[in-house]
Formats: structure tokens, C-alpha cells, sequence
């Protein structure tokens, strides 16, 4: 291990050295199943041969040029994933950060052309947007924000899942944006009642705000919809999109629709990377396979196994709070915390996550075959039963 890295992660003692699918191999020479994926990156799985094949031809080709000229893979790109979401526009950048700091600002630029000097918006509690000044303040972490004020004004902050909380603030000056996660990731995997997003478009609807989404972790096929939005049938004016949108290759977007769609002007955004020739390649590549592969079907019928079986082998155990999930974004949550549960995984090769102290986080490829689901559940479950039977 290098002693010049910088210590800003608290890494696991493993390295890998390839994947494969669902599977990945540590210079250990143990193989482990990965049911985080990157985070929610890798949804096409490790060394996908289409992705692969993309990369290489392009890399072949031309790696970057700057957006001062014409980008046909960028073009086509936008035009593909606003097929797909029903969206207007869209712009390139790195990662998800960057794509809620985009938001952010354009938010505040609609704002700004409306007159208003000072204008805010709304975010919920137990939201993550990044780690970038702009979406750390617009991120409930206290633990995340300790350290890095002041941090950037402008928001305000209710429970998620109330829309009439939103509702309330109707009256309220300067709001101009209603800032959300479909489903929060980082936050628990904590799903919102149903009918939630469609009452936020109501209520953005009837005061001129725009409805920003951020789908980071949610979309691109995660919970069996390009969109988990596409759930409730609904447009929202902005999307964020990253992660699962490359393969593991650093791309996201910023989709926009209506009038957001005409915000940002030559000079108001940019990025220097964003959307270059060979990220937009592998981006391709994922959203072909994707729908080739039927994978949205896929995600919703494994992630239903998966539901199942944790139900069946878990549910009924003390200590189990709560068993969710939305296709293949999916959560155990405890009555206490269990962040060793990681390194006990790790040590049966099984990658897995905990998140908000008491969470077991999953994230798998949406290509994750039912007898990976079912050697999922196999390495798991025993492990959450025992852990609750030590720690009772």
C-alpha cells in the first residue's frame, strides 16, 4: 500500500485484479461475488464484452476534444438517453457531483432571469447529492459538512417522503426548485410513499419551481425503470445522472426539460472533460446493452427474488426493522449498527455495504442471474442472523 495516497478513505484490506460479471478476483486469489458494484456503478456487470469492445474501438480512434467543437457521440448520446426519459436537453460532465452542482446552479439561474436575487431551494432530510461545496450544503450530512464551512446558502430543509411538508412552503420567498432523490441511496435506500413524486409535481406545477431529481444512483435501469421516476409516470424538469451510466467509465449527465431546458446559455456551464468522445462511447455501449438484454425486466424480477428471500429467511427476526427495496436497489435495515457486517462479508467473499450506521445497502448488476441471487442470499443471510444472535 502506498503510503502517499492521501487518507481520505478508510479502505478494506483487498485489491482486485479483474471481473467478470458479477464476480470479482483479488490479488488474494479468492474470487467474491459483488453485490455493491462500484456503488451502483458497474449495473452491466465486471469486463462487459459490449462496453469492453466500445472502449477499446474508441480508444482506437479519439480519446478527447474539447466541447469548443462538435462531439457526434455526444450528440447521439442526448439524443438516446432523452429518448428514453422523455427529456428535452442534456449536458456532459464527470460524476454525480458535478451533475447536482450543474443542477444547483441552474436552478439558481432560472432564478436569477425570474428576478430573484436570493433564490432557494428545497432539499430533504437524509439526502446526499456529492461532496462539492454547492451539493454538500444541499446534503443532510452533518458528518459530511463537519469541517468544510461555511458552506453556500440557499436551501431549505423538510422530511422526506411529505410532500405536504413541501406543500407548505408555497408561500415562502425565492423558492424557486424542489431537489430530491427518488429513492434515497446513501440516506438507507429509504423509499417514499407512493404517490410522492407525482404530489411534488403538482406542487412545483402550481408555483412556477422546478422539480430536480436526482437519480445518480437510481437511474439507469437500478430499479428495473431508466428513470425510478418512470415509476409514478412522471416528468420532472431536471434529472442527475452518473454511476450506472458508464459502466465504471466517468460520465454523468444533466437532463433537462421545458423551460430548464433553455437555461443554461454559450458561457454559463462547462466542464472540461464532460461528455468526450470516449466516455460517451462507453455510455452508448451500456445503454444498447441495456435495452438489448431487457434488463429493466431483469432488475425488477431479480430484485423480487432477492426481496423474497430476504423476507423469508429475515423478516421475522429480532432485530430486523425493515426489509426494502425498488428492482435491484434493495436494504436491510437493522436495530442497530452493523458496519462490521462489511469485513465478515468480505471475509466469506461477499461484497456488500452498510450505510446510515444500520443499513445493509445492495446494489448487484442488474445482469445478476437468479442462481447469483440465490448464492447472495446463502452468503447474507447466515451472516445477519448470527450477527444479530451475538450482538442481542
Amino acid at each position: 500500500m502506498s503510503t502517499h495516497l492521501i487518507g481520505n478513505y478508510k479502505r478494506l484490506d483487498i485489491a482486485f485484479t479483474h471481473g467478470e460479471g458479477a464476480w470479482l478476483f483479488g490479488a488474494d486469489g479468492r474470487r467474491y461475488l459483488d453485490a455493491l458494484c462500484g456503488i451502483g456503478v458497474t449495473n452491466l456487470g465486471h469486463n462487459h464484452p459490449g462496453v469492453t469492445a466500445a472502449i477499446q474501438a474508441q480508444a482506437g480512434k479519439l480519446l478527447h476534444c474539447s466541447n469548443i467543437y462538435q462531439i457526434d457521440l455526444q450528440a447521439k448520446l442526448a439524443d438516446r438517453l432523452c429518448e428514453l426519459t422523455h427529456m428535452d436537453a442534456a449536458l456532459f460532465v464527470n460524476s454525480g457531483a458535478e451533475a447536482n452542482e450543474a443542477a444547483i446552479k441552474l436552478a439558481r439561474k432560472f432564478g436569477h432571469d425570474r428576478g430573484i436575487n436570493a433564490p432557494q431551494i428545497i432539499v430533504m432530510e437524509g439526502a446526499f447529492h456529492g461532496r462539492t461545496l454547492g451539493a454538500l450544503a444541499a446534503t443532510a450530512s452533518t458528518t459530511a459538512q463537519s469541517g468544510f464551512g461555511p458552506l453556500p446558502e440557499g436551501f431549505l430543509r423538510v422530511p422526506y417522503g411529505d410532500a405536504d411538508a413541501v406543500a407548505q412552503l408555497s408561500n415562502t420567498d425565492n423558492v424557486v426548485a424542489v431537489h430530491v432523490e427518488p429513492v434515497q441511496g446513501e440516506g438507507g435506500v429509504n423509499i417514499p410513499p407512493a404517490g410522492y413524486l407525482r404530489a411534488l409535481r403538482k406542487i412545483c406545477n402550481e408555483n412556477g419551481w422546478l422539480l430536480m431529481l436526482d437519480e445518480v444512483q437510481s437511474g439507469i435501469g437500478r430499479t428495473g425503470k431508466w428513470l425510478a421516476c418512470q415509476h409514478e409516470n412522471i416528468t420532472p424538469d431536471v434529472v442527475c445522472l452518473a454511476k450506472g451510466l458508464g459502466n465504471g467509465m466517468p460520465v454523468a449527465a444533466l437532463l433537462t426539460h421545458g423551460p430548464a431546458a433553455q437555461v443554461f446559455t454559450p458561457g454559463t456551464h462547462g466542464s472540461t472533460f464532460g461528455g468526450n468522445p470516449l466516455a460517451c462511447a462507453a455510455a452508448l455501449a451500456v445503454l444498447e446493452n441495456i435495452d438489448a438484454n431487457d434488463l429493466l425486466t431483469a432488475a425488477g424480477k431479480i430484485g423480487a427474488q432477492l426481496i423474497a428471500g430476504l423476507q423469508s429467511r429475515l423478516g421475522a427476526l429480532a432485530g430486523v426493522r425493515e426489509i426494502r427495496g425498488l428492482g435491484l436497489m434493495l436494504a436491510v435495515e437493522l436495530d442497530r449498527p452493523c458496519g462490521e457486517l462489511v469485513q465478515q462479508a468480505l471475509d466469506k467473499g461477499l461484497l456488500i455495504n452498510v450505510t446510515a450506521g444500520n443499513v445493509v445497502r445492495l446494489l448487484p448488476p442488474l445482469t445478476l442471474t437468479e442462481s447469483e441471487a440465490g448464492l447472495l442470499l446463502d452468503g447474507l443471510c447466515p451472516l445477519i442472523e448470527n450477527f444479530l444472535k451475538e450482538e442481542a
